[in-house]
């Protein structure tokens, strides 16, 4: 099984991301408050600004220090691996 590292050693199974997105919208915001208040948010950003909110399927929000690019591109990178096997 692949996982993608979301940053300072946090890795997620790539197959339960939904979405990458970016935190500044106002609907991002109010759903990591959301998630928050339930206990379902993942904050791997060791204290660094978030530069982007993971969608899991199974509910949670995670928080990355990496920028939506270089995780997708890093997804993409596991992606093609994946095919070559």
């Amino acid at each position: 099984m692949k996982l993608l590292g979301i940053g300072f050693g946090n890795f997620v199974s790539p197959s339960h991301i939904i979405s990458i997105v970016s935190p500044d919208s106002a609907p991002i915001k109010r759903l990591v408050q959301e998630v928050r208040e339930k206990g379902l948010l993942i904050d791997a950003s060791f204290g660094r600004s978030t530069k982007a909110v993971l969608i899991a399927d199974s509910g949670n929000v995670i928080l990355s220090a990496l920028t939506p690019e270089v995780l997708a591109s890093r997804l993409e990178d596991n992606s093609e691996e994946k095919e070559k096997m």
